[in-house]
């Protein structure tokens, strides 16, 4: 049955032809989107954990309150003390200080005085000590562009696009202009080491990264920093791990009302991203469901627009006597193998556009000039297991919905009727 059914299918293109390509374009899409949401998932956890949040970040509630203006005047005190009571607390993880701050970078001409100058947001961090997992977590070996990394105090990184703006060239002297942790203006010296670009657009426009000892000397911040951060021995995020270890943590100060308490929160709780990763969780099913809505309807009609071209070939299998039901079944038979072969291909077509966009990508930085989110300008995909089947759920569904609605019509067929269409 299944032979005679595929060379119909071959033979009468007819039927066949667009609801194949349709299947095809769904399955694609299907594919080529499940494969990016994947990759986007992946990226936005790091981005965000690495460069900014972390797994867990321990800061004083005041702090937190007002996490997104940076308030270094509300930062933690004493910090090398609270890292040891973490470490101990919380084994298979690891602990590193940050300090955000914000400020005017002024470059000197030849005789010293101002030549250009511009805002910043910078980011200190441990870049110096042997054993700091400062790099690593950065990937400043991956995004310098020119010159090279700090090596000694006074050295910080620039961002490239910054550094063009301002015309400045690695080994060059800049002149941070900033606030201290008690409210007093100061001005540091630094030289240039050199450029980077993360490819987030958000740091790449006036982003710079400076030694932490550098910054905490700058803002009067000895043994502060305004976050801590705590990330997972193998660098994954475990949400429910990383839940339990807040609770945990927060419960030790439960009562007491001292603003300047430590709390910890968890990557999912910090701006906005629990709504983010909900939603990364949820877009493939409503992606999935889209196109197979679209495509049930698309298909009915074809099957629809098939059933009146095949009125006559129907009339006379139930005039010699066929079954309705056989019928009926035999064409949503033919639609699932249409299905199949479409589905089959989309999903090949689906996967080798994946695997470009896995290993070559497609920059989109200039459609996200104005996005201040940590998202990578680069559109990248993430072929999986599921990749390989997910393009035949709506492919099947879509054409077994579409052709089931459609050939309802065949048990409406009175065969008394039948036999004057024949006559005529």
């Amino acid at each position: 049955m299944m032979r005679f059914i595929l060379k119909g299918i071959i033979r009468d293109r007819a039927r066949s032809v667009f609801p194949f390509l349709i299947v095809l374009a769904g399955a694609f899409l299907t594919v080529l989107l499940f494969c990016y949401i994947k990759r986007m998932a992946v990226d936005v956890t790091k981005y965000n954990a690495n460069l900014r949040h972390g797994h867990v970040k321990v800061m004083t509630r005041a702090y937190a309150k007002e996490a997104d203006q940076v308030p270094n005047d509300l930062a933690s005190m004493n910090v090398s003390a609270l890292i040891k009571d973490l470490q101990a607390e919380f084994p298979g993880y690891f602990w590193t200080r940050r300090i955000e701050f914000g400020g005017l970078l002024d470059i000197p001409d030849e005789k010293g005085e101002t030549k250009t100058q511009g805002p910043v947001v910078g980011m200190a961090a441990d870049l110096l000590s042997p054993s700091s997992p400062e790099p690593k977590l950065l990937e400043l070996q991956k995004v310098i562009v020119r010159g090279r990394l700090p090596q000694k105090p006074g050295e910080i990184l620039l961002s490239d696009e910054l550094a063009r703006n301002l015309g400045v060239q690695p080994g060059e002297k800049a002149t941070l202009l900033s606030s201290t942790m008690h409210g007093s203006m100061s001005m540091t010296n630094f030289v240039i080491a050199g450029t980077i670009r993360f490819g987030i657009r958000a740091m790449d426009r006036m982003g710079i990264i400076a030694d932490l000892a550098d910054v905490q000397n700058a803002l009067d911040m000895e043994d502060a920093a305004g976050e801590i951060l705590g990330f997972a021995d193998d660098l994954l995020y475990h949400q429910e791990k990383s839940v339990a270890m807040a609770k945990a943590f927060n419960a030790r100060f439960q009562g007491q009302t001292d603003e300047f308490l430590p709390v910890m929160q968890t990557l999912s709780e910090q701006s906005g991203m629990e709504l983010i990763f909900t939603g990364l969780k949820y877009l493939t099913s409503i992606v999935i469901g889209i196109f197979m809505l679209a495509m049930s309807l698309v298909l009915w009609n074809a099957s629809l627009i098939g059933s009146l071209r095949r009125y006559g070939e129907i009339g006379v299998r139930l005039a010699i006597g066929e079954n309705k039901t056989h019928v009926y079944t035999s064409m949503i038979s033919e639609s699932l193998m249409i299905g199949v072969l479409g589905s089959a291909a989309g999903t090949a077509l689906g996967l080798a556009a994946s695997y470009y966009l896995q290993v070559k990508g497609i920059n989109i930085s200039g459609m996200l000039r104005n996005i201040t989110f940590l998202m990578p300008t680069v559109v990248r995909s993430r072929i999986t297991p599921f990749a390989f089947i997910i393009g035949f759920i709506p492919g099947l569904l879509a054409t077994f919905a579409g052709t089931a609605i459609a050939g309802l019509g065949i048990f409406k067929r009175q065969t008394a009727q039948l036999f004057k269409e024949l006559e005529t």
